[in-house]
């Protein structure tokens, strides 16, 4: 089942389920010390939650910027599948496109668009509109 993030009526498409999950484990495990929410909490705890509100979509967007500095130190090898397994990894190995350089680019949806840039998009949406964004599935 795909996922995606929704404001109001707008769909932006991620991919699945263990995907997105994969992105939130990275950041985690990767930027937060092992601690979820620790360092990023409007994302990790109220967006991973399933809804990151209006009012605060401005932090959100403050931290969305600061992760994607961060994840351009890491090697796409250093990508997380799962915080709560870190034995598990991606269903493809370590066979990527050679276009990904780090784990800012690692994380692409299922239409070939980078996940940071489509969550920044609909961050930006919901701005606009004054809504919330939600985690919701297709």
């Amino acid at each position: 089942m795909a996922v995606g993030f929704k404001v109001d009526y707008y769909w932006y498409q991620v991919g699945t389920s263990d995907f997105l999950h994969a992105f939130f484990s990275t950041i985690c495990i990767r930027l937060e010390n092992g601690k979820w929410g620790s360092v990023y909490p409007k994302l990790m705890k109220e967006l991973y939650q399933g809804r990151l509100k209006n009012q605060d979509i401005n932090e959100g967007m403050e931290e969305l910027g600061r992760i994607k500095k961060e994840l351009k130190k890491f090697p796409p090898s250093y990508v997380v599948w799962d915080a709560e397994d870190l034995k598990l990894t991606p269903p493809w190995g370590n066979n990527i496109s050679s276009d990904i350089t780090d784990l800012s680019n690692y994380f692409v949806t299922n239409d070939g668009r980078d996940l940071i840039s489509v969550l920044n998009e609909a961050m930006e949406e919901a701005k606009e509109i004054h809504s919330d964004i939600e985690i919701d599935k297709l």
